[in-house]
């Protein structure tokens, strides 16, 4: 794709029907991708955690920790600017490849020089070599986000959705021949700056521009205010995120933070999944009825609705079934991660409900008032960390369960005052899935423990046994109970509605006049 005309100017974007048909079409390319890159990334983990030990992964997080934050740059700021901004120049957009790649470079070294700081910290000498290498991704990645951004601009969602997928693939297959040949942490690492050169060199040779030379060139200052804004506020949630890395490393040290790690990750899982392909739909909707409260509040509370039927579910299911999951994917040896992620499990269904205010905050233009909040999350979350960090991590996997129960009412009553959105509704919403979730969990419990045909044998084939039964019965009582509390199927209905409005047929059925939209779904009163 050449993104600029002769005269500078960006390519006119598809309107109309094409513009639709293109969006449609870029959605399931990212669903789709997003399906690959969670096949291929689950394969990684379920070689790796047999090929390598935990304190091999606890090293490579340990710098992790800091140096995505600093590869981000660009990636969340940038990116968006050139996707939002109504008009883009060739100027413009090579001042900010220059000023973005400048920046890079300038962390690039800071962060490669702070590898004694972070080896003493985390009490490890290997940290120090490992920070130098990973210092390289940061560099790399900013050199190819503006590529990134202009392909998105363009909605080349399918290109970019292929190039990702590539790069997930050239990790897979770099970490596993280096892991297979002894390379113990280092396969991590090289992995890591493998992916990240497969997608700058992805994105150029799919854009085919060349910055030019940087100048004066008219919105530069302010496209470079915005896009630290943005930043800003990705770091401040990116800290939330990762504050528990960083204590569980210092204080227990690299094999109890690999154990975390494998845990908190399986944790996200369902967030990545499934918050990740509605973000954009339900955003856009709210948006587009953020003026008629009544229809809001009827929108949303149909998306948190879905969002609480498969949370709650999940969650449920995977603190009853834990350790046998852990066992499955990653093998003997990782029973710890295991016992952490048990305590996960039950903060799951919440926190995919909690995320959703978010969706209120975008939807009405409020984002100042999400950053606040955000602060208080930090406040909240990082106390608890700390209050709980004499159990270890375990303690802090608690912890945040207990965090997103705490915060999750709270933020729904800040991002819903602008328009008069009270958490009575939204309770109602929830607590039929929660109650249905408790009493499915502790049936199934009780099942168990009293039935002794039940698969015992040890080992992943014992695990993957165990998992089918204990999943079965689970499910099998929860949407009981949902059918009982709702005195009907239709939440059951709506699922199936939304899953077929993602196939392609029903995709391309949208693209001509009078097709049904998936707003509708969320609409149903």
């Amino acid at each position: 794709m050449k993104p600029f005309q002769f005269d500078g100017t960006f390519h006119p974007i598809a309107a109309g029907k094409e513009l639709r048909r293109n969006a449609i079409r870029g959605a399931l390319a990212t669903v789709t991708g997003s399906a690959g890159n969670f096949v291929v990334g689950i394969g990684t983990v379920v070689i790796l955690a047999r090929l390598l030990t935990p304190s091999d992964f606890g090293i490579v997080t340990m710098v992790t920790t800091f140096s995505l934050l600093l590869r981000s740059f660009g990636l969340n700021g940038f990116t968006e600017l050139i996707m939002q901004r109504e008009e883009i120049t060739d100027s413009l957009a090579s001042n900010l490849f220059w000023i973005n790649l400048g920046i890079g470079a300038i962390l690039t070294l800071a962060f490669a020089s702070s590898g004694q700081l972070l080896a003493h910290l985390f009490h490890n000498s290997a940290v120090v070599r490992v920070t130098q290498a990973m210092s390289l991704t940061i560099v790399i990645a900013c050199s190819g986000y503006i590529h990134t951004g202009l392909l998105q601009r363009a909605m080349h969602f399918r290109t970019t959705a292929i190039i990702n997928f590539v790069g997930q693939v050239f990790q897979f297959v770099v970490s596993i021949v280096l892991a297979t040949a002894g390379w113990h942490y280092w396969a991590l690492v090289w992995g890591s700056v493998a992916q990240t050169a497969t997608l700058t060199v992805g994105a150029w040779l799919a854009c085919r521009w060349i910055p030019n030379p940087p100048g004066r060139v008219s919105g530069t200052g302010p496209g470079f205010k915005f896009a630290m804004n943005v930043y800003s506020h990705y770091a401040f949630w990116y800290m939330t995120r990762n504050t528990d890395n960083f204590l569980v490393g210092w204080r227990f040290g690299a094999q109890a933070l690999g154990f975390y790690k494998k845990a908190y990750d399986l944790f996200v899982l369902p967030q990545t999944q499934l918050m990740s392909p509605m973000n954009a739909v339900v955003v856009s909707t709210l948006s587009r009825v953020s003026r008629d409260r009544e229809q809001f509040q009827r929108y949303l509370l149909r998306a948190i609705s879905v969002l609480a039927f498969l949370g709650m579910g999940i969650g449920a299911d995977f603190a009853l079934e834990g350790s046998d999951i852990i066992r499955f994917l990653l093998g003997p040896g990782w029973e710890e991660a295991g016992r952490i992620f048990t305590l996960f499990g039950p903060g799951i269904g919440v926190m995919l409900v909690y995320y959703t205010h978010g969706w209120i905050h975008l939807s009405i233009g409020c984002p100042e008032r999400w950053f606040r909040w955000g602060m208080i999350e930090f406040a909240c979350t990082a106390s608890l960390f700390l209050l709980a960090l004499r159990w270890g991590p375990s303690g802090i996997a608690l912890a945040w369960t207990v965090s997103y129960f705490l915060l999750m009412f709270p933020g729904f009553w800040y991002a819903g005052q602008p328009i008069g959105l009270g958490i009575g509704p939204i309770f109602a919403v929830i607590w039929k899935f929660f109650a249905a979730s408790v009493g499915a969990g502790l049936g199934t419990a009780l099942i168990v423990r009293a039935t002794p045909f039940l698969p015992t044998a040890f080992g992943t084939a014992g695990a993957l046994g165990r998992i089918v039964s204990v999943s079965l019965v689970f499910f099998a009582l929860y949407f009981a109970g949902i059918i009982g509390l709702h005195q009907g199927i239709r939440p059951l209905s709506e699922i199936v509605g939304l899953i077929r409005d993602l196939l392609p047929e029903r995709a391309a059925r949208r693209t001509f006049p009078g097709a049904v939209d998936t707003e509708e779904v969320l609409a149903k009163p």
